[in-house]
């Protein structure tokens, strides 16, 4: 499974998509990539790669399966079962429905055909609601006693049928609901979308005025720091908590900021959805934009987000 999952990242990697994480739990493995793809073939080979690393794993077993049969029956029982496991996890995930591996080709397919990226995410996840579907109903037969299923998969099996039935039906939605979302940012800039509130200090200031004057009447989570409308670093809660309320007195606001050259900065002109994507990667909630070192506002994670469902709402796909 590890395997599966590291020839996923690698290919993205491989295309300059991001992989923050790979986490292995009851139901399997998930690749958690940082964007989207550039491009309905590049979907589909960061897609793929999963399943050919199982198989390729598979036919591995399989030859350490004929080659130990005469000589070593244990070896050659193992071999054979991690043969028919890695086989197994292949043509699982080749089932056409979303997430699945298999519902990925279909959507890349699809984005093929129509030329929509949220038209082909539609229907591969229309695919994978009624796959879901479909496994929920043959589990529930099972466990009931219904014959022919019951026979097949028995009591447990159709529990665990159910469940994954549930598993694939639940996240075909959510990820329907995030293409939606993030659809609706097509063509909005970050700069539409920046607050000009958010409070600038001079890197005169000690932590401890600035937290008094500042940060507390204003109730603010960052703090920009600027001198002369050119940025100097900073300052968010996890700063400020991270720093010893001892030390605030004596710590200037300018030894305490996270600096420019570590900070993520975007352009006013940059897509709204290019800069969530970018906040998503990163892990953070809030980013700065400015033009040429000059501080223009600051952008939130939240109030893209809570932009995006309002669109959404109202019925606008994209555009400004």
């Amino acid at each position: 499974m590890l395997a599966h999952e590291l020839s996923h990242s690698l290919v993205s990697r491989y295309y300059g998509v991001p992989v923050r994480s790979i986490t292995l739990f009851i139901f399997g493995g998930v690749a958690y990539i940082g964007r989207e793809a550039a491009g309905p073939m590049r979907e589909m080979a960061m897609a793929l790669a999963g399943p050919l690393s199982s198989l390729a794993i598979g036919g591995l077993f399989h030859v350490v399966h004929r080659v130990a049969l005469p000589y070593n029956e244990p070896v050659a029982a193992l071999a054979w079962w991690l043969r028919y496991i890695n086989i197994a996890l292949a043509a699982f995930n080749f089932i056409p429905g979303f997430p699945l591996e298999g519902g990925w080709v279909f959507r890349a397919l699809q984005w093929c055909l129509t030329g929509d990226f949220l038209k082909a995410t539609g229907a591969a996840v229309a695919v994978g609601r009624g796959i879901g579907y479909l496994f929920i109903a043959l589990g529930l037969l099972s466990v009931l006693g219904i014959p022919p299923v019951a026979h097949l998969f028995g009591f447990v099996g159709g529990m665990w049928i159910a469940f994954i039935g549930w598993f694939l039906k639940s996240v075909a939605s959510s990820s329907y609901q995030q293409a939606c979302l993030k659809e609706t940012l097509r063509g909005v800039s970050a700069g539409e979308l920046m607050s000009h509130d958010c409070v600038t200090v001079p890197p005169g200031l000690t932590v401890e005025e600035l937290v008094r004057d500042y940060v507390l009447p204003r109730g603010g989570r960052c703090v920009v720091v600027a001198q002369g409308g050119r940025l100097v670093g900073m300052l968010t809660m996890a700063n400020l908590r991270g720093l010893p309320q001892g030390q605030w007195p004596s710590t200037l606001v300018e030894n305490a900021v996270i600096p420019p050259a570590q900070l993520l900065v975007a352009h006013p002109g940059e897509d709204a959805v290019d800069v969530l994507e970018r906040m998503e990667e990163e892990d953070i909630g809030q980013i700065v934009v400015g033009r040429g070192g000059e501080v223009l506002g600051v952008l939130f994670r939240e109030h893209i987000l809570c932009y995006a469902r309002t669109r959404a709402e109202l019925g606008h796909r994209s555009g400004p």
